[in-house]
């Protein structure tokens, strides 16, 4: 804990949360300079991404560290050494999913940008911060860093590694506050420079 991460009431969420936490990562994401054009279709965008973070925010109640503020203001959505961010069943559906959601061009460019995720993942065991938002109207009173920094504490009981994305520059210096530091750079056909970041086991 920093003094940059207030102390932030966090619960695991359950199935009756997915709803808000789906709101809050579209509201958090809608103008992410990775995943904000990833939907170019502004006026369709958060019908679109809502799509996708509801499938990825389902599947991760498979574990116990979908972990959210009181009211789902703010949601970390982690997976645990070991597991995946979906079930095989779910990542066949994926180009589905995203085709029907969006157009060919666009579910193309959205798996591309994950394929290059995954090429870079660390193959050591470690919690995966896959996800990780504030909803716009609570911006600014440190839930997500709390929601972080509370997350890590009870990562660090049990010894382990984090890895986390970095999609915005502007989270660098937070992240790294809390003991991250970068381990790759990666350039998306967009030319946006998504940062991997590391926190070694405590």
């Amino acid at each position: 804990m920093t003094s940059h991460s207030p102390r932030v009431p966090v619960r695991t969420a359950t199935p009756a949360d997915i709803d808000a936490v789906v709101s809050t990562l579209t509201s958090a994401f809608f103008h992410d300079p990775l995943w904000g054009p990833a939907f170019p279709d502004v006026g369709r965008r958060a019908e679109q991404a809502a799509a996708m973070w509801r499938l990825y925010a389902t599947s991760a109640l498979r574990y116990p560290w979908l972990l959210v503020t009181p009211q789902v203001e703010a949601a970390a959505v982690w997976i645990p050494p070991g597991g995946s961010e979906l079930t095989p069943e779910e990542e066949g559906g994926l180009v589905d999913l995203l085709t029907r959601t969006t157009d060919e061009a666009t579910a193309g460019a959205i798996l591309a940008i994950y394929d290059q995720l995954y090429s870079v993942a660390p193959k050591e065991p470690c919690f995966y911060l896959t996800l990780l938002g504030t909803h716009a109207d609570h911006r600014g009173k440190g839930l997500g860093m709390g929601l972080l920094a509370e997350s890590l504490a009870r990562i660090d009981e049990l010894g382990a590694p984090a890895y986390l994305e970095s999609s915005n520059p502007a989270n660098l210096g937070r992240y790294r506050s809390l003991g991250f530091t970068p381990r790759d750079e990666l350039t998306t056909a967009s030319g946006h420079v998504v940062t991997t970041m590391w926190r070694p086991a405590r």
